[in-house]
């Protein structure tokens, strides 16, 4: 399991885009790649690119623990359904 930082920012993005992804390519080929998000706290759109990336590297993203902020900000960028396709925020 992934687990996003406290801290996803503009200054922070770039550096934990490379940390996750290197993180994913210790991971098995056939994982369903999960991302804890529980603990973030300070973020803007820059948390969505993260995840984003993450999402067309591997392909298989499962977010967990999303704070509603986030889910809201992914609603007002039009890309919920590609980080939650099978949920209800998505559908909303």
């Amino acid at each position: 399991m992934l687990v996003l930082p406290a801290e996803v920012t503009m200054g922070t993005a770039r550096q934990v885009q490379q940390d996750l992804l290197a993180q994913c390519r210790q991971l098995s080929g056939s994982e369903v790649v999960r991302v804890h998000a529980g603990g973030l706290q300070r973020f803007d759109s820059s948390v969505l690119a993260v995840l984003l990336e993450l999402e067309r590297t591997t392909g298989r993203l499962q977010l967990e623990q999303v704070p509603q902020r986030l889910e809201s900000l992914a609603q007002l960028y039009g890309v919920d359904a590609l980080l939650w396709p099978d949920s209800a925020v998505a559908a909303a």
